[in-house]
């Protein structure tokens, strides 16, 4: 990872972390409005049901309970705490951001899983654990910041024990072939999502799904639930329109201003089908 994209990332979560936390809570990911996008849910209770929902999709947990989870791009610790308390595991926690991975251990503390948590500043592109230490791996919406995805794949797989799981969730676009490429007007929609978002690229999940069997995974399974999660950015749309998300935009500083006021170029991705949100289950 380039210095430069490293700071980038860094300095935007250091800097917008807090403010999501005051408006949407803990979770720092879609929301799940059912295969069709059209229940009308609470936003939180939304991103809830997108870690159920891609837990029951995944596989089954009932007999194969994981005991050690990684927790790749944790945030403040929404998914980490979440899983801990599900499964009764051990979940480490990682990201670039040592704000939010001090206040992703404050949070363990006030929800009494200090003792079952871990959160530390690292790269995913050289995750700082050996060979085959955790059952689980979980990647909810952080490999699209990932500019070697190879390479991130990779360390995923490496840490992984034998048998163990990647679930793997991330933004992407829309599939392409050699008769319907990107057009320069799509390829401009998201340069400016990079750009806002402090994203090097994000590919197709067609391309995702070869880059998993090239690092040796098993077992896939594949899904685009971009009509269940589309509705997500509508409703971020509208809670950015209150005084005290005003107030915390100002207070947060431009890069995360920019980004609120870009949120339709999310919204109108969906709508037109350039972007797309792809699932990958796999194991080692």
């Amino acid at each position: 990872m380039s210095n430069q994209l490293y700071q980038q990332i860094q300095e935007f979560y250091d800097a917008s972390s807090n403010l999501w936390e005051g408006i949407w809570g803990e979770h720092m990911h879609h929301g799940y409005y059912g295969k069709n996008g059209t229940l009308k849910l609470d936003r939180r209770q939304a991103q809830i049901d997108l870690i159920e929902e891609v837990l029951s999709w995944s596989g089954d947990f009932s007999t194969n309970r994981p005991h050690d989870i990684l927790d790749v791009g944790c945030g403040i610790g929404g998914s980490s705490l979440y899983l801990a308390e599900k499964f009764g595991a051990r979940v480490t926690g990682i990201t670039l951001s040592p704000v939010q991975a001090n206040r992703a251990k404050e949070r363990a503390r006030a929800a009494g899983l200090a003792a079952k948590t871990d959160f530390q500043v690292a790269n995913a592109l050289n995750i700082p654990f050996p060979d085959h230490s955790f059952d689980l791996v979980w990647s909810l919406e952080s490999g699209e910041h990932m500019p070697d995805k190879v390479k991130f794949l990779q360390e995923c797989h490496r840490v992984l024990k034998p048998g163990g799981k990647l679930i793997f969730v991330t933004w992407c676009h829309r599939p392409i072939t050699p008769e319907t490429p990107l057009t320069a007007e799509e390829h401009k929609h998201l340069q400016d999502i990079y750009r806002v978002y402090c994203l090097p690229y994000v590919i197709s999940l067609p391309e995702y799904t070869e880059m998993v069997e090239s690092c040796g995974f098993k077992d896939l399974r594949v899904d685009d639930w971009s009509t269940a999660v589309a509705p997500f950015w509508d409703v971020v749309i509208d809670s950015a329109i209150t005084p005290q998300a005003i107030f915390g935009l100002f207070q947060a500083g431009w890069k995360t201003i920019e980004a609120a006021m870009s949120l339709k170029l999310m919204s109108d991705g969906y709508r037109s089908g350039l972007v797309r949100f792809g699932l990958i289950a796999a194991t080692k």
